[in-house]
C-alpha cells in the first residue's frame, strides 16, 4: 500500500530539508576548509579527526562545481503527534532513487484506475532536473555513473538509473588519469570526462592517496580534483557528516551559521564524550538507544555494541560494571538517541490492512535554481505491529510514497516535447567490450559442451556400455576440457554458465533484460537438473532442455540487441569460440584412428545432420564432414563461415587497421580465411586442423592489443 502525504505537508518537509541541505553544505565547506567549527568549539575535534570518513588528503581541495553536495537523501520518521523528525542524513553515495522509481512504476501498474493516479505528483521532473544539472556541470565533456561493480548490493539500481537517465555506467578500471584529466578507456581510444556521479564509498576512490588496497578505484583521481578537472557528485569525504554523533551538534551549528533554528528537527541525540551529556544518557538509558558515535547507521539499526531500553545487546564489551560503567568507560565512542515511537501507516498483510511503523527516504538534488526534491520516494515498512523504530531493524517491506494534490497533476516524462533528438550511440569502455566478447565465448562454449554431452549420453543409453569406443573417445575429448562425464550435469558445465552470467552482470546497463532473465533461467534450470538427473537417456533429455534454453538466450541477445560496437564484440567472441571448438572437434573426430561412428557424431554435434543428408548422396565420410563443417561458407556451423564473420566484425571496429594497411589481427584472419577457401577436404589432415586451431588461439592476444587497448 502506498504511503499518502498531502502536498502541503510535503512542501513543509521539503522546506525544512532545504535548510538542512544548505546546513550540511556549509559544514562540509568548513570541515574541508578553514575548520572554524572545531576551532570555535562547535564540533569536538575527535568527532572529525577520529572519523574514518574524514579524508585528510581532501582538505583544501575546492570542488570544481563550487559545491561539495549535489545529491542527498534524508531518512525521516513521523512521531505519534504527526510531526516529522530527521533520523539520518545520507551524503556519502545515497542509494534508493532508482528503487523509488521502480517502486512507482510497479505501484502504478497495480493501482491502474485513473483516480487517484491523476492526483499523484510524478517523479520524472526530479530526474530531468538532476540530469540537466549534471549536464551543466559536465560541460562539453562526458558524464557517467561510477559503480563498484556487480558485487555491490545496490548494483542493480546503478544499472537501472543509468538506463533511465541515458548515462554511461563505469567502474574504476574504466578510468585513467592523464595530466590531471580523468579519461575513459574506450575501444575508440580515451575520452575525457567532465562529471562522475559516484556510487562508491570515498575511501575506495583513489588507491594512491586513500585506501591502498582498493581494487575498485582509479589512481590519480584526487589529483584530478585538485586541478579542478572533474566535477564529482558528491565530493569525496562527504560521508563524515553521516555519523550519528553529528546530530547532537547540528541544532546549535544551524543557529550559529544561519541564525535560525532547525525547521525540521532531527532525533534527539547526545554525544557521551561530554560529562553532562554522558550523565544524562546514563540517567535516562531506559528510554534511549545507545550505540557507536561514528556509526552512520540509522537509529533503529542494532549493532554489535548497542543498548536499548536500559538493556545491553552487545557481546564483546560485556557489562562487568553495569550499563552505567560501560557508558563511562566508552563515553567518547558512544551516542545516545531517543528511542522514538514511530507513527504507523496502513499495510497489506495476510489479507487485511494492518498498522505498521514506517520511515520515508527523501531525495534532494542541487540544480541551477537551488535544491529540488523528488515528490515522493520510498518508505520502509515494519514487518510487525510493534510501533517502535526497532520493529524495522530486522527488515520489512518497502512501499511507494504518493504526494497527493488537490487537483489533477499534469503527466510528466523525460521525453522531450515537440520532437526528439537522436543521441549518439555513446562510448563503449574497453571493460564492457571485453566482457561482451567473453559473454559470446562462454555462451557458445556452453552450447558446444552441451551438444557433446548429449551425444555421449545418447550413446550410453543406446549401448549401456561405457567401454564403447565412441563413448571412450567422447569422454577423452570432454576430459581435455575438464568435463567429467561421470557427473550427469558436470560441475564444469555449471561453471561455464556461471562465467557467462558473470560477464553479462558486468554489462547489465548494456544488456537486454530479457536476455538476462533467460540466462538466469538457464542457470537455475541447470542447478535444478544437477540435483536429480541420472546418466543415459535422462541426462540426454536434460541436455536437450538446456540446449533449447541457451538457444533461446542466444536468439534474444543476438537478434534483438542493437547493432552497436558492443554487439560486434559479442558476436566476435561467439564466432571465435565456435570456430575454435569446431576445429578442435574435427581434428579428433575425423582422425584416421577415430572409432567408427565419430563422423556421425561430428555432424550431430555440428547440428548439420539434415543439411548433410540433403547435400550428399551417401553416408558421412571424412571428406563430406570436413567439406560441410570446415569449408562451407554458407553453413553457420562451419569454421570458414565463423572466420568470415570475425573478419566482418573486426573490419567495422575502431583501430582495425592503420594507414590503409590491415592490422595484425586482420592479417591473421585473412590468412585463415584464404587457407580454408582454397583448401580441399582431402588436404586437411588432423595436423593442419590443429595448426589452424593454434593460429586462431592467437586472435585473443591480438584483439587485446588491437581493439582493447
Amino acid at each position: 500500500m502506498p504511503v499518502l502525504i498531502p502536498e502541503q505537508e510535503w512542501a513543509a518537509i521539503c522546506d525544512g530539508l532545504t535548510q538542512r541541505a544548505e546546513l550540511l553544505e556549509m559544514v562540509m565547506a568548513d570541515l574541508y576548509g578553514p575548520g572554524q567549527l572545531v576551532r570555535d568549539g562547535h564540533l569536538p575535534a575527535e568527532l572529525v579527526a577520529g572519523n574514518p570518513q574524514w579524508l585528510r588528503p581532501l582538505v583544501g581541495v575546492q570542488p570544481r562545481s563550487g559545491h561539495w553536495l549535489h545529491h542527498l537523501a534524508f531518512e525521516i520518521g513521523r512521531s505519534p503527534d504527526g510531526s516529522f523528525l530527521v533520523l539520518g542524513d545520507r551524503a556519502q553515495a545515497p542509494s534508493g532513487s532508482g528503487f523509488a522509481l521502480e517502486n512507482r512504476m510497479a505501484t502504478m501498474r497495480i493501482f491502474s484506475e485513473p483516480f487517484p493516479r491523476a492526483h499523484v505528483h510524478r517523479l520524472a521532473g526530479f530526474f530531468r532536473a538532476f540530469r540537466e544539472a549534471m549536464e551543466g556541470l559536465a560541460g562539453d565533456r562526458g558524464k557517467a555513473i561510477l559503480t563498484p561493480g556487480p558485487n555491490n548490493d545496490t548494483y542493480y539500481e546503478h544499472t537501472y538509473i543509468a538506463r533511465y537517465l541515458g548515462m554511461t555506467l563505469l567502474e574504476g578500471e574504466d578510468l585513467i588519469v592523464r595530466d590531471g584529466q580523468v579519461m575513459v578507456r574506450t575501444v575508440s581510444g580515451v575520452e575525457p570526462l567532465g562529471l562522475l556521479w559516484r556510487r562508491i564509498d570515498s575511501e575506495f576512490a583513489d588507491p594512491l592517496e586513500l585506501n591502498e588496497g582498493s581494487q575498485i578505484g582509479t589512481p590519480g583521481l584526487i589529483e584530478a580534483l585538485r586541478q579542478g578537472n572533474l566535477s564529482l557528485i558528491n565530493a569525496l569525504g562527504s560521508g563524515v557528516i553521516e555519523a550519528r554523533a553529528f546530530m547532537a551538534f547540528l541544532p546549535r551549528i544551524c543557529e550559529r551559521l544561519t541564525g535560525e533554528a532547525l525547521r525540521l528537527p532531527n532525533i534527539a541525540t547526545w554525544w557521551c564524550g561530554q560529562p553532562a551529556e554522558r550523565a544524562h544518557v546514563a540517567a535516562h538509558a531506559d528510554r534511549m538507544m545507545i550505540g557507536e558515535a561514528l556509526d552512520p547507521a540509522l537509529p533503529f539499526a542494532i549493532g554489535a555494541n548497542t543498548a536499548l531500553g536500559g538493556q545491553f545487546l552487545g557481546g564483546a564489551d560485556g557489562l562487568q560494571g553495569g550499563l552505567g560503567d560501560w557508558i563511562e568507560r566508552n563515553g567518547n565512542r558512544l551516542v545516545g538517541q531517543e528511542a522514538v515511537t514511530l507513527s504507523t501507516t496502513p499495510a497489506w498483510s495476510e489479507g487485511r490492512l494492518v498498522p505498521r511503523p514506517m520511515t520515508i527516504r527523501v531525495f534532494a538534488a542541487r540544480t541551477a535554481s537551488g535544491w529540488t526534491f523528488m515528490p515522493g520516494g520510498y518508505a520502509r515498512i515494519g514487518k510487525s505491529g510493534d510501533t517502535t523504530a526497532l520493529a524495522m531493524q530486522a527488515g520489512g517491506s518497502v512501499a511507494d510514497v504518493w504526494v497527493m494534490s488537490q487537483q489533477p497533476v499534469q503527466p510528466d516524462t523525460l521525453v522531450v516535447k515537440g520532437g526528439f533528438e537522436r543521441a549518439a550511440p555513446g562510448i563503449l569502455p574497453t571493460r564492457a567490450a571485453e566482457n561482451l566478447y567473453w559473454l559470446g565465448r562462454y555462451s557458445d562454449r556452453t552450447e558446444g559442451v552441451i551438444r557433446v554431452l548429449r551425444a555421449w549420453h545418447l550413446r550410453l543409453a543406446e549401448t549401456d556400455d561405457r567401454e564403447d569406443a565412441r563413448l571412450t573417445a567422447l569422454a577423452d575429448f570432454l576430459a581435455r576440457q575438464d568435463i567429467d562425464v561421470d557427473q550427469p550435469i558436470p560441475e564444469a558445465l555449471l561453471g561455464m554458465i556461471a562465467s557467462a552470467r558473470f560477464s553479462a552482470a558486468k554489462v547489465r546497463d548494456r544488456f537486454s533484460p530479457d536476455g538476462w532473465a533467460a540466462l538466469n533461467d538457464l542457470a537455475k534450470t541447470a542447478d535444478r537438473l544437477a540435483q536429480r538427473v541420472r546418466p543415459g537417456d535422462d541426462a540426454a533429455h536434460a541436455m536437450s532442455v538446456l540446449l533449447r534454453k541457451i538457444s533461446g538466450f542466444s536468439g534474444l541477445v543476438h537478434e534483438n540487441m542493437y547493432h552497436f560496437a558492443g554487439w560486434r564484440f559479442l558476436l566476435l567472441g561467439r564466432a571465435q569460440e565456435r570456430a575454435d571448438g569446431t576445429l578442435m572437434m574435427l581434428s579428433e573426430f575425423t582422425a584416421p584412428e577415430a572409432p567408427p561412428g565419430m563422423l556421425e557424431i561430428a555432424i550431430e554435434v555440428g547440428d548439420s545432420v539434415l543439411t548433410h543428408q540433403r547435400r550428399y548422396r551417401f553416408g558421412p565420410s571424412r571428406g563430406t564432414v570436413l567439406d560441410l563443417l570446415a569449408l562451407d561458407a554458407r553453413n553457420p556451423r562451419a569454421v570458414l563461415y565463423q572466420i568470415a564473420q570475425m573478419r566482418h566484425h573486426v573490419g567495422r571496429l575502431p583501430h582495425a587497421g592503420t594507414d590503409g594497411r590491415a592490422s595484425p589481427l586482420e592479417q591473421l584472419l585473412l590468412t585463415l580465411d584464404t587457407d580454408l577457401r582454397v583448401a580441399d577436404p582431402d588436404a586437411l589432415p588432423p595436423e593442419r586442423l590443429c595448426d589452424m586451431h593454434d593460429r586462431l588461439a592467437r586472435a585473443y592476444d591480438l584483439i587485446q592489443s588491437t581493439l582493447l587497448r
